[in-house]
Order: C-alpha cells, then sequence, then structure tokens
C-alpha cells in the first residue's frame, strides 16, 4: 500500500459490504480523520450518506464503476467535502469482493472541471438528511462565532487560531492585527467562547465608528446632569463587566481618549463622565488594529504606552491573498451558506471563474469574496454553476486595485500587516452592461501568464516535472493537465 500512500489523490478501499479497510494519507487529509476512527467501519456508518447515493455503495450495487462523479459529501464530524469520485469494482474470480475509490478534493477540481468527460450532474448531495448550518455558540452572551467557524487550513491561520486558542485561557489583553475584512470579529467573539467567561457577556464596538464626542461616554458612562438631557447610564466597561469587551480599530481613536482608556485600564476602574465616584470592573480586552501597531504608533495614530498595554499577545490574521490555499474551502462554504439562505442549489463555479478568483488580490478579504459569491448566487438559477455572466452587476474584476503608496514595501511592519486605503477597500459597482471583449482578453491574458510561468519553470528545472510542479506550488496532476491545455511538451526543456 505503500505507492498508494504516495498518491495526491485520495484512495479508500472497502470490502464487498461497504467497510473500509484501507485510507491512503491524501485521504485523510481531505477529510481531516484519523483511520483508525474510520478502518473497519462501513462507509454509511461513518460519512453521512445513504446507500442510494454513496458513490461506494452504487458500485457494489450495480458492480459497475463511477466515473467522474461530482459531490459533495459530509464526515460524521460535519465537515463538508466538495469532491470528485472514480470508484472500480474489484473482483476475483468474477465474484465481486470490494471497491477501490480514487477521490479528488475541491483544490484541485476548481481547476479542472473541463478535463472531467460529461460529468454527472454537479449537485448538493444531502445524503439522506437535511444539510444545517453548524450550530453557533449561545447568542445570549452576544456572540456568533466561535473558533469552528473559522474556515481555513493554511499554515498561518492555523498558527494564529492556535495563538488565539491559548491566549483566551488568559486574563491577559490580546490585539488583532489585520486587513479589513480578514475576520478579527469572527477571531474576538472566539476567544471570549473559548475563555472561562464565556457565560458573560461579550460587547464589541467599533472606534472608528463613533464620534469623539459620543465615544467617551458611551465607553465609560454617563451621570445624570454632567451634560443638558445627561442620564445615568453604565458604559461599556460596565457592561462588559466579568466578560470580554472588544475595541475594535483602536488606532482610529482620538488619542487624547486612549489615554483616559490607558488609566482605565491600568487601575481596572471607570468612572462615568461628570461622576466623582469609581467603579471597579474584572474584563478581558481584545482589541484590533487594521494596519501594523508599530507604523501605527510611527503615525502618532496609537499610543506607544496604549500598545504595550493592550498588545500582551500580538496575533497577525493573514490576509486573504496570503492563504490561497484557502480559497476553495471558502466557496464552498459560501456555497453552502447562501444555498440556505436563498433556497438554491448552487455547487459549482466554472473554471475561468476560479482561474480569476485565483489571480485577485481580494483587498477587502473574505467578506469581499462573500460578497462577490452572495451577489453572483443572487441572479443564477436555483440549479448550476457560478460563470462570468453572473459576476455582471458586481463586476469586481473591472480594475484591479492599485496599489497604495500606505502598503509598499518599506511600511509593512514587524507583523507584515499591509493596509490599503480607503479606495481599495472599495468593490466597484460598474454599469450592468458588460463587455464582453474585455472578459476573454482577460482569460486569455491569465492563460498568457501560467504558460510563462509553466516555460520558466520547466527551463529551471531542466524539464523535470515533479520539480517544476513544486516550483510553481501544484500537484503533478495539475501540471500535467495544464501543459496538456497549453501544448507544452516538458521534451523541449531538457539540456
Amino acid at each position: 500500500m505503500s505507492v498508494l500512500d504516495n498518491f495526491y489523490e485520495g484512495v479508500t478501499i472497502t470490502d464487498a459490504k461497504g467497510k473500509i479497510i484501507y485510507l491512503n494519507k491524501a485521504q485523510t487529509k481531505i477529510d481531516d480523520l484519523d483511520p483508525g476512527d474510520v478502518l473497519g467501519r462501513k462507509v454509511t456508518d461513518f460519512y453521512r450518506v445513504d446507500e442510494g447515493l454513496s458513490p461506494t455503495m452504487r458500485c457494489i450495487k450495480t458492480g459497475r464503476s463511477l466515473d467522474n462523479f461530482a459531490c459533495f459529501y459530509r464526515t460524521r464530524t460535519g465537515k463538508v467535502v466538495n469532491s470528485i469520485h472514480n470508484v472500480f469494482p474489484l473482483y476475483i474470480a468474477e465474484r465481486l469482493v470490494g471497491t477501490i475509490c480514487f477521490i479528488r478534493d475541491y483544490s484541485i477540481v476548481e481547476q479542472t472541471f473541463e478535463t472531467m468527460s460529461k460529468p454527472q450532474k454537479l449537485y448538493l448531495q444531502t445524503f439522506g438528511i437535511p444539510w444545517r448550518p453548524p450550530k453557533k455558540p449561545n447568542s445570549s452572551n452576544g456572540t456568533q462565532f466561535a473558533f469552528s467557524d473559522i474556515i481555513g487550513k493554511n499554515r498561518e491561520l492555523l498558527r494564529s487560531i492556535e495563538m488565539a486558542r491559548l491566549a483566551a485561557g488568559s486574563p491577559s489583553s490580546v490585539m488583532l492585527c489585520g486587513e479589513t475584512g480578514t475576520g478579527k470579529e469572527l477571531f474576538a467573539q472566539s476567544i471570549h467562547n473559548s475563555s472561562s467567561r464565556s457565560f458573560q457577556k461579550y460587547v464589541g464596538i467599533n472606534c472608528a465608528a463613533i464620534p469623539e464626542n459620543l465615544l467617551e461616554g458611551i465607553l465609560f458612562g454617563t451621570s445624570s446632569g454632567a451634560f443638558t438631557g445627561a442620564l445615568d447610564k453604565e458604559g461599556l466597561f460596565e457592561r462588559a463587566n466579568g466578560g470580554t469587551l472588544l475595541l475594535d480599530e483602536v488606532n482610529s481613536m482620538p488619542l487624547g481618549l486612549q489615554a483616559k482608556i490607558l488609566r482605565v485600564i491600568q487601575e481596572k476602574k471607570v468612572r462615568r463622565v461628570g461622576s466623582l465616584n469609581e467603579i471597579e470592573f474584572d474584563i478581558k480586552i481584545v482589541s484590533s488594529v487594521n494596519t501594523d501597531p508599530y507604523r501605527a504608533i510611527q503615525e502618532n495614530t496609537l499610543r506607544p504606552d496604549l500598545f504595550y498595554r493592550l498588545g500582551v499577545v500580538v496575533i497577525h490574521i493573514p490576509p486573504l491573498r496570503e492563504r490561497p490555499d484557502d480559497l476553495g474551502r471558502l466557496v464552498a462554504h459560501f456555497l453552502n451558506k447562501y444555498n440556505i439562505a436563498l433556497g438554491k442549489n448552487v455547487t459549482a463555479i466554472a473554471s475561468e471563474v476560479m482561474d480569476i478568483f485565483n489571480s485577485y488580490t481580494w483587498p477587502g478579504n473574505v467578506r469581499e469574496l462573500e460578497h462577490v459569491i452572495e451577489g453572483a448566487m443572487n441572479i443564477v438559477g436555483d440549479e448550476g454553476a457560478i460563470e462570468l455572466k453572473h459576476l455582471s452587476s458586481i463586476n469586481i474584476f473591472s480594475k484591479q486595485p492599485s496599489p497604495s503608496p500606505e502598503v509598499s514595501s518599506e511600511s509593512i511592519g514587524a507583523y507584515g500587516v499591509h493596509s490599503p486605503s480607503k479606495a481599495g477597500m472599495k468593490i466597484m459597482f460598474p454599469s450592468r452592461s458588460v463587455d464582453d471583449s474585455f472578459k476573454r482578453s482577460l482569460v486569455e491574458t491569465l492563460a498568457e501568464n501560467e504558460i510563462r510561468s509553466i516555460r520558466n519553470a520547466l527551463l529551471e528545472s531542466n524539464g523535470n516535472a515533479a520539480r517544476a510542479a513544486r516550483k510553481l506550488g501544484l500537484s503533478p496532476q495539475l501540471l500535467n493537465y495544464k501543459m496538456k491545455k497549453y501544448k507544452i511538451n516538458r521534451r523541449a526543456f531538457l539540456r
């Protein structure tokens, strides 16, 4: 079985009753499972399937192979996998003794739709049970998210999640650094729900969204008579007592108010505006900045003493452009989410759209990707695939945002956090008429870039396709497909 363990595709072997007798390393990675948990168990026991829809059980029943069977399936742990199955019956002396199934996951499938020879219709399989969104934390504490809601397997993202999990168990303050749309609020709520304070209130405030003359009263509370119309009202520090307070975009807060925040945090006492009485509190403070904190200090938008108090643990959340390996997982997640929200059954995206997704820089990060998919699914039919024409009313691809001077290589600080200009963060909404010739030229440009990259990699590797694939960050199968697509002969690069 050592040969199968080296396959890039997932491999599952069952006996004639559908009991799993072998999974290779790729399949355990796709399903995020331990082989010891599934070996010897029937596929219908472990995977959320029924015998009418399971590719393996269908092969056993009919005795015939299934070619390029496209589907979503769910593991017992709730993980959703978008994949292509090729299942073959195994015979000994004309007696069926089992099956072998080769599985390609979404990260490869999304770029190879056109290689399938008339695959069966791609659809969202519920496998006999209704699909339901993951159970959310108890919203009575003011949250919606937990760590299980963070989609991705990128190494840097997983490192950030692990740091956040560890920081959740400590009373120390945490600072989240990440661009707009990377999920800082999601991390903050997850930290609260993983802490011992999870049964207490979570309170968040966007410091950039509140006028300066109101922010102090909102944070510290007000006392009757402090100013005309003032009432006795608790502030967010009091309201979050015993729980967690998120200060979002704290670098947007006026420096004078930052000094007052610093004193309140140090003393663990707050005084309402217009009052002489101090109120003690016990809260965990999570703050966030949308730029490198050290650059914010240099630009005099963040007090260094406040940073040292709030940034006891500093967690960098990588932007979407730095985690391209998670793009397919996020696409599948948002397809599921809006299939439920919109009552649709859209389960595929055209390969040319995925090519554009993969080349786009996503200045709005995960939030922008979600917006694009939601908008497209409002236009596409109840079933089918998202195509270029469905992006016409939200055509973010008509113009790539030009790099802002604020995100030059010299401006990247110790945490590697970029800060695009506000103009670069906006999604453009051009007229609904879309120039088809522009779409063709964009796809052609992407193809030219791919051809040039493949040729350079083959040239550097002396025609060694496996080495070239590693340089390009592709699997050998995907590189081979692209070489056939562009009619590139590796032998021409042999020396």
